[in-house]
């Protein structure tokens, strides 16, 4: 059987949580002192919010946390019902640990209807003497402020470089194979900071043999961010003809979307060095070529008009 490994490397510790060393320090301060606040853990996916809310359920009830402790995901349901049943059955169900209080853990409960989240709030006020709300979002103010005031707001960030390095590391190395500078940085710039896919991408080449970043990128189905200040670079430079040959490689051979090439372009003109007026200009090109993507327009005709506005834009600073 092979372990998906997302849950077998998940830290059931606070101490083992990378990369939300401000968060962390103050959870571990209620944990000490046996007292938790109503709670909201907003920021990105695979950032640690589930995860820290589990270890902190670990670390005050031990063994016996799963009884203590209900995950409901709300964006499966999000609807009232959710919260009149599921939610206040096990609310008003009196303890079984010593604390006085149990812990409910809603995942993505930005999803939570206007209506469930007011019902919810009228739930935190009756037994908020035995029962703790962790509410887990993207965004926090999709939460309503009644919940809001009620709750400590903890922002998780996107992981950095060398906390996602250390963890990974210390992964492959648990899995008997070693992880090069390149290869490290090809799946920090895939994952952007979210661990949960990090991971995932490091599983996957685990088994694929050769491991470097051109191999992490194809699996990945992305192109290597070189690629794309080289495309930059042609087009800006007025080559039109060679860089829509780069393109028709993006598209037909790597498969790449018009959105997917526009973001990439979008990622290394905000790296490049070039005069902040043609940057500019840069930018809102791209931002014009994903909009009229979004709209439904036609693809390729879009993707060779953004190359001929970054030769013209190019042009104008030769």
């Amino acid at each position: 059987m092979i372990d998906i490994w997302i849950e077998k490397y998940r830290p059931s510790k606070l101490s083992d949580i990378v990369g939300q060393d401000a968060n962390i320090r103050k959870i571990r301060s209620f944990v000490e002192h046996k007292q938790l606040p109503h709670l909201i853990f907003a920021g990105p996916a695979g950032t640690g919010k589930t995860t820290t809310a589990i270890a902190t359920a670990m670390e005050l009830f031990g063994e016996d946390w799963r009884q203590n402790f209900l995950e409901l995901n709300a964006s499966n349901e999000r609807g009232i019902d959710v919260i009149r049943e599921n939610v206040k059955d096990f609310a008003r169900i009196r303890p079984s640990n010593d604390l006085g209080f149990k812990i409910i853990f809603l995942d993505e409960a930005d999803q939570l209807t206007q209506e469930a989240q007011a019902a919810l709030r009228r739930t935190m006020e009756i037994y908020s003497s035995a029962t703790r709300f962790i509410f887990s979002c993207n965004y926090s103010s999709q939460i309503i402020l009644p919940i809001q005031s009620r709750t400590v707001v903890m922002r998780f960030r996107p992981i950095d470089y060398n906390s996602m390095k250390s963890r990974l590391q210390q992964i492959a190395k648990a899995e008997q194979f070693s992880l090069s500078e390149d290869a490290m940085e090809a799946i920090y710039s895939i994952s952007e900071g979210d661990l949960r896919k990090a991971l995932n991408v490091l599983q996957t080449i685990s088994n694929s043999g050769e491991i470097n970043a051109a191999r992490i990128y194809e699996i990945a189905g992305m192109a290597n961010p070189k690629d794309f200040r080289l495309l930059l670079s042609k087009a800006l430079s007025g080559a039109f003809d060679e860089a829509r040959e780069d393109l028709d490689q993006m598209v037909i051979d790597r498969g790449l979307s018009g959105i997917d090439i526009i973001r990439g372009l979008h990622s290394s003109i905000r790296k490049e060095k070039v005069a902040p007026k043609q940057k500019l200009q840069v930018i809102m090109a791209l931002g014009e070529a994903e909009f009229r993507l979004v709209e439904g327009a036609t693809e390729l005709i879009q993707l060779d008009s953004l190359l001929a506005r970054l030769a013209s834009i190019g042009n104008e600073f030769n």
